[in-house]
């Protein structure tokens, strides 16, 4: 099968061109793989990228906002609501939701999909064994990861901190907590940290989603990676308050994030929602300062989060919808420069075994789009696809 005058993002080039300035490129594909990549002259046709990955999510609060309602801007408020209604979760309606969010993301074009689902106490949630059960069906199709989110403060009991732990690890999962202005917070840190070091997993943290000056975990888990010899393994959501803080304080905290290798994932949806005044229009965004992030070296995500539940009323999980607005409200310019966002950098950022990079020999799981250009890119128009798995168009 051969994809004739295709534009191919640079930064999701895994090959050196002879001519450098060639906007086109004719791909051959050969079974499963990527045979060759061919510069062609004249304009592109359409918009080739390696399939999606979706670095954070939560498939296991999804579509309950008919039950929770809308919490307009107050994101505590939305915590209450979701703990009083994750009491009534079942089984049965767990695999329902979660099953059609993964569906609805597979359809759109992605390839995995790391999910947080709550952790709030000693005790493994119930939707723990749903996701488990779906990984199995999904496997060899869509890569599924999960991350306990679990308040920082639960670690704090040794109990409480190693059964999770050990519970994470028996699962294959990533471990995670919320970190938002707590009491001690490096000796928290340290113990989570503790933790992942023993049962050998990877972290991942929501940190800082709010618009407090004075919310500076993010800083704090960089430091606490520094000091640990802790190089490439963990990933930060979330980091709002980097946009209110002064710029020198802001800087300082990305460059010591890409001293330690920490990848950072932007949720541009959940957080232009959730943060800012809602008694008139906000000037406060919420989205972290990608930009800033990209000069010192940090390639940063952006990802999809809450979809349809107290967090998020809204949304869906087709991820170009996702980067399309977070292009917008972070200014990311021009668009095409910043599409490893939503593949190269995620599966950085997850692991995967193949980081995104379209070369010879590589998967032939790809997303065609109609786009021909940087102007069209963020159309409708443009972000109709043409999904490709194993070397066949779905």
């Amino acid at each position: 099968m051969k994809l004739a005058a295709v534009a191919i993002p640079p930064r999701l080039r895994g090959f050196e061109s002879d001519a450098p300035d060639t906007q086109a490129f004719d791909v051959l594909l050969a079974g499963a793989q990527v045979q060759s990549v061919t510069p062609v002259a004249g304009p592109p046709q359409g918009t080739l990228l390696s399939a999606l990955v979706d670095a954070h999510v939560h498939i296991d609060k999804t579509y309950t906002v008919q039950d929770v309602g809308a919490v307009q801007g107050d994101l505590f408020a939305a915590i209450a609501r979701m703990a009083e209604h994750r009491a009534r979760w079942s089984g049965p309606d767990l695999r329902a939701r979660m099953g059609r969010a993964i569906e609805a993301s597979w359809q759109s074009g992605a390839r995995a999909l790391r999910t947080h689902l709550d952790w709030v106490e000693r005790d493994k949630p119930a939707a723990l064994a749903v996701f488990e059960d779906l990984r199995d069906e999904w496997a060899g199709r869509m890569e599924l990861q999960f991350v306990s989110l679990t308040p920082l403060d639960v670690f704090a009991d040794a109990f409480d901190g190693e059964d999770i732990a050990l519970e994470v690890a028996r699962a294959r999962g990533v471990l995670g907590a919320f970190v938002y202005r707590n009491d001690h917070l490096d000796d928290k840190l340290q113990r989570v940290f503790d933790l992942a070091r023993k049962h050998a997993l990877p972290l991942d943290f929501h940190v800082d989603e709010g618009l407090d000056h004075d919310a500076t975990g993010l800083r704090s888990i960089a430091e606490v990676m520094l000091r640990n010899g802790w190089q490439g393994r963990v990933t930060c959501g979330h980091a709002c308050s980097l946009t209110v803080q002064h710029n020198h304080e802001a800087l300082r905290t990305l460059s010591l994030c890409a001293r330690v290798g920490l990848h950072l994932v932007a949720l541009p949806t959940t957080n232009l929602y959730l943060q800012g005044s809602w008694d008139r229009t906000p000037v406060e965004r919420g989205i972290t300062r990608l930009r800033e992030a990209a000069r010192d070296g940090i390639r940063g995500c952006i990802a999809t989060d809450n979809v349809a539940d107290g967090f998020y009323p809204y949304g869906s999980y087709d991820l170009l919808d996702t980067f399309g607005l977070g292009v917008q409200l972070a200014h990311l310019a021009p668009a095409m420069d910043w599409l490893d966002a939503i593949t190269v950098s995620p599966a950085r950022a997850l692991g995967l075994a193949w980081d995104g990079r379209i070369a010879p020999d590589c998967p032939a799981d790809l997303l065609l789009l109609a786009a021909r250009n940087e102007y069209e890119l963020l159309t409708p128009a443009g972000r109709q696809r043409t999904v490709i798995r194993h070397g066949q168009p779905q």
